[in-house]
């Protein structure tokens, strides 16, 4: 149940039709506007407008009400539940208990809440015994609606970041390390003839084929794991090439960078001395 001005003031754009206004009295026939869901849904092939619904009001009464707008869908009862088919009639149209009425949504470019007052002033010169209670901005019942989500989106974050700096410490190591255990063989190597750009180019062309070889895993990993996430995420992809790419790009010049050390090191080996000590 709605008045003429809620669409304008929730923002939900009219999709095609016309929207309640003044044509619309008490004793005028009975209209009714739709979401694009339900008008899909019953008329897949036809155009909504125009068709009139049939409402049994007991009594072998029936009601007849046409309807003159569609409205783009809206997601009332949750960011991660699919807009359902919908239907808005004008509330002094209604009859019977459909004539409760439950919210009043104002749109202001000031502060809602410094209106609070003047609006319960407004109501209550109307109607003196009327209550007024969970007064709230659009922006409290969204941080309502994903409190938990975003606490949850925090947690993860926090601990893949943790991640991120152990694998970043560990690739290092660990590339540090293979390098190191091959000074023998670039000992053999220089005393063959190679040079020290030769040996360079070796060490980071082998730090390049394990770079590769480990991100080609971790990212289909990352695409499996992400579908658990789905839920957490709202208007955003659970892939999202941005994301990926840059922490690919992260720990690969981390890699990079634990072979540079060695490598620049293993350039300046004695093969001599390398020979010797192995």
């Amino acid at each position: 149940m709605v008045s003429p001005g809620y669409f304008e003031t929730m923002r939900i754009p009219l999709i095609c039709g016309r929207l309640f206004d003044e044509r619309d009295g008490p004793d005028a026939p009975p209209v009714a506007i739709v979401n694009q869901t339900m008008a899909r849904k019953f008329w897949p092939n036809e155009d909504a407008l125009g068709k009139r619904l049939r409402f049994d009001l007991g009594a072998g009464n029936f009601r007849l009400t046409q309807i003159v707008g569609i409205v783009g869908d809206v997601k009332q009862m949750g960011l991660e539940v699919p807009p359902k088919e919908e239907m808005y009639f004008l509330y002094w149209q209604a009859k019977g208990n459909y004539m409760m009425a439950r919210a009043l949504a104002i749109r202001t470019a000031t502060d809602p809440m410094s209106l609070l007052s003047a609006v319960r002033q407004v109501v209550w010169s109307i109607d003196p015994e009327q209550p007024i209670s969970d007064a709230m901005t659009m922006d409290d019942i969204l941080d309502r609606e994903v409190e938990q989500r975003r606490n949850q989106a925090s947690l993860l974050g926090g601990l893949a970041a943790l991640a991120l700096i152990l694998a970043c410490i560990g690739i290092y190591g660990v590339m540090a390390y293979l390098v190191a255990q091959q000074n023998h063989e670039f000992g053999v190597r220089a005393a063959l003839g190679a040079g020290p750009g030769d040996i360079f180019g070796l060490v980071l062309g082998r730090g390049i084929k394990l770079t590769a070889t480990g991100a080609g895993i971790g990212i289909a990993a990352a695409l499996l794991v992400t579908r658990l996430m789905r839920s957490l995420l709202f208007g955003v992809s659970s892939f999202d090439p941005l994301t990926l790419g840059g922490v690919v790009l992260l720990l690969t010049l981390v890699a990079l960078a634990a072979c540079y050390v060695p490598a620049r090191r293993a350039m300046r080996i004695d093969p001599m001395v390398a020979l010797h000590f192995e």
